[in-house]
């Protein structure tokens, strides 16, 4: 499924910002107004810009030869100002915020879209718009080259992938109870694509599933990056706050085959006998 809906929105050429200004300007102050263009509403976003800050977060980022956000190009705005923003450009399109926000070369343009597109998913299942959900979700899926970043993924798989998933779990869930979708992603090339089967785990945690979230956690024991670790640690562990038992005997078959990084990661919040216990399992 993956593949055809990537293959069924091919990427457009990213857009060519020939200006790039990156003065300090007051903090962003009006509401969304109908009256704004996309264009506008970008120039003011980059102008929020500052060259040390957006030094300070290609290091953060790891963007070096070799490192895991290698290329990624950085303005130097900080999150809180990036949703402020979100509320504004949720009012555009799906295909003008992928043109604009979503193809872009910025990290956190790209950033600044998929906040936009996880306001209006927000809003589509308010409205119980199965439409808008649907093709937000398609969106989601034929542009994960855009959610290429660890901050992009824990920001937007759970919101988006996870809630559709376990909304329409009668329609898309095979016999077994789990999800082909999250299979394909848990064993993609793309480490990216890795973290996003499990970060969408997230949302049936908060609904008190885990099981999906240990299926996917076993596919990944013998992942090796370390994000993959981190993350499937942090999981492992927001599933103890609601199944302690079941994620206990899970580390305790696990345990010795687990990268040490995703086995402290899920034990950071147990009782300290039981941690040192499943740690020198090790």
């Amino acid at each position: 499924m993956l593949g055809h809906l990537k293959a069924t929105m091919s990427p457009k050429r990213s857009v060519s910002h020939t200006t790039l200004p990156l003065r300090r300007s007051k903090r962003l102050k009006r509401t969304e107004s109908t009256a704004d263009s996309m264009p506008a509403v970008l120039q003011e976003f980059r102008s929020e810009g500052s060259p040390q800050k957006a030094k300070k977060s290609a290091e953060f980022f790891k963007t070096g030869l070799g490192q895991y956000g290698e290329g990624d190009r950085f303005l130097g705005i900080n999150v809180p100002t990036s949703r402020t923003y979100a509320t504004r450009m949720k009012q555009f399109s799906l295909p003008l915020i992928r043109e604009h926000l979503l193809q872009s070369k910025y990290h956190e343009e790209r950033l600044l879209g998929w906040l936009a597109v996880t306001e209006q998913f927000k809003e589509a299942r308010k409205n119980k718009d199965e439409g808008q959900m649907g093709r937000i979700n398609d969106l989601y899926m034929a542009n994960t080259a855009s959610v290429n970043n660890w901050d992009i993924v824990d920001t937007t798989a759970d919101k988006i992938l996870g809630v559709y998933l376990h909304d329409h779990t009668a329609q898309l869930a095979g016999a077994d109870g789990f999800f082909a979708t999250l299979s394909r992603l848990a064993v993609s090339p793309v480490v990216w694509e890795r973290r996003i089967a499990i970060m969408a785990t997230f949302h049936f945690i908060r609904m008190g599933l885990i099981a999906e979230t240990l299926r996917l956690a076993e596919m990944l024991l013998s992942d090796g990056h370390d994000l993959i670790h981190k993350a499937v640690g942090w999981m492992l562990r927001e599933a103890h706050k609601r199944e302690p038992q079941a994620v206990e005997d899970f580390l305790e078959v696990h345990a010795r085959d687990m990268p040490r990084t995703m086995l402290r990661y899920s034990v950071e919040k147990f009782a300290a006998d039981r941690r040192k216990f499943l740690m020198e399992l090790r």
